[in-house]
């Protein structure tokens, strides 16, 4: 936590961008999240947009037009996130992220004489299509909830569910970063080894028990070098910001792979992300103390700081909402199928990245973590299919009669998330679509 509250955070702030002023907005000024985007159906290169209201500033464009006006570390911030990733953004640090942020603030902000120019910078989110927002070298996919741990171990392990190291070190995986596709896209069913019930031969064909997992995404910003481990205390200044995530997963081929080395394709076939990046510190007022049991053992040194267990989790509210082909056919609205909070994780975002470097391990600009499946203690906060329906065997009801164990060809999941707290501006993530579409 190496910012404080600051001007930007004024929930009296307003925008001269009408949109932005609206109850309910996911993009208030004080957001200013970060996308890579370009307008829908053109040729145009992709580059650096920054939502206000239903509203993009055109970072390129900016670049172009309005640089001078910036200070030398906010101006050299928006040459970087004028590129085709934010890559070079990241990679500044946060010094250079919040200063641009600052800028772009009091450039949106009603009374700004710059107003009038930037006008020019606009693009419309709904003329807009998105890239993923960074060049992702590297994903690790960690499993910060105890909730989702323990009810998927007593799925697969009933009488062991949650693994002896659960409570000392954060799990993770190493995910495919090429499969990583931006909200709004399709992919297809993915097939693989399944062992049958009751047979002892494994067959190859389509999943039946495609899943989801609702999960935060963290980007990393500044790296550090090879064999030089991140301390805790200064783990936060190497995360940009976070995203939303769907971890799609193909439970039938996962109970066949997994042991003994974990996920592999079971999970590398597709991972959504929203096109939106929130930065840490535009979620400074949502920041709250990470608890645990109080006779679950204490983390050890490297995992463990007081900032950390003051201010560790996020009061993040996150939904999850199905629609079927059938729902879109007869334009009824996509339903909600889990709500949950991202303060229900067990390992905090600092954690993550103090484990991940401690045996040396360097990260670079643009990686990513998924923070694995952010489940609450009741099963109306699953984040994944599987548990809601307790391993397939009480389906959901929808509202139109329909009923889900787990997806089906041409359903949608749709991920939101939004932080609100007295005396402060919403702010939103904007949403995480994806799509199943038949097998090939």
């Amino acid at each position: 936590m190496h910012h404080a509250l600051n001007e930007t955070h004024d929930p009296k702030l307003r925008s001269w961008v009408a949109s932005a002023n609206g109850e309910g907005t996911d993009f208030p000024i004080q957001n200013l999240p970060f996308a890579v985007f370009r307008r829908r159906g053109s040729d145009e290169a992709f580059r650096g947009g920054v939502a206000i209201g239903d509203q993009i500033v055109d970072l390129g464009a900016l670049a172009v037009r309005e640089a001078t006006r910036f200070d030398e570390s906010a101006g050299a911030a928006l040459q970087a996130a004028a590129r085709d990733t934010l890559n070079s953004l990241m990679a500044l640090g946060p010094d250079a992220w919040s200063a641009l942020r600052r800028a772009l603030s009091r450039s949106l902000r009603e009374d700004a004489p710059a107003g009038a120019a930037l006008q020019a910078c606009l693009v419309g989110q709904v003329d807009a299509e998105y890239a993923v927002p960074a060049r992702i070298g590297d994903y690790t996919d960690f499993y910060t909830s105890i909730h989702h741990a323990t009810h998927i171990g007593r799925l697969f392990r009933p009488d062991s569910p949650l693994m002896p190291n659960y409570k000392w070190v954060p799990i993770g995986y190493h995910g495919r970063s090429s499969s990583i596709r931006v909200s709004g896209h399709s992919f297809p069913r993915p097939k693989g080894q399944i062992l049958p019930v009751g047979s002892d031969r494994p067959v190859v064909g389509p999943s039946r028990r495609l899943d989801i997992e609702l999960e935060l995404g963290i980007f990393i910003g500044i790296g550090n070098d090879l064999g030089e481990p991140i301390d805790i205390a200064d783990a936060e200044r190497h995360v940009f910001g976070v995203c939303l995530l769907n971890d799609w997963s193909a439970r039938d081929i996962q109970a066949w792979e997994y042991q003994p080395l974990g996920p592999f394709l079971s999970k590398n076939f597709a991972t959504t992300v929203s096109p939106w990046v929130v930065t840490l510190e535009a979620l400074l007022p949502f920041r709250s103390p990470l608890s645990r049991p109080a006779d679950d053992p204490r983390p050890l040194p490297y995992l463990d700081s007081n900032a950390n267990s003051d201010h560790g989790a996020i009061d993040l509210d996150l939904e999850v909402l199905l629609e079927t082909a059938q729902m879109r056919e007869q334009g009824a609205t996509p339903a909600r199928i889990a709500a949950t909070n991202y303060r229900h994780a067990y390992w905090s975002i600092a954690q993550l990245v103090a484990h991940h470097t401690v045996n040396g391990c360097n990260l670079q600009p643009g990686d990513l973590f998924g923070s694995g499946t952010l489940s609450g203690p009741t099963l109306d906060q699953a984040g994944a299919l599987i548990e809601l329906t307790a391993g397939g065997r009480n389906p959901i009801e929808l509202p139109n009669g329909e009923h889900r164990t787990f997806l089906e060809d041409g359903d949608s999941i749709v991920i939101k998330g939004s932080c609100e707290r007295s005396g402060f501006a919403r702010i939103g993530f904007g949403t995480c679509r994806g799509t199943v579409l038949a097998p090939r």
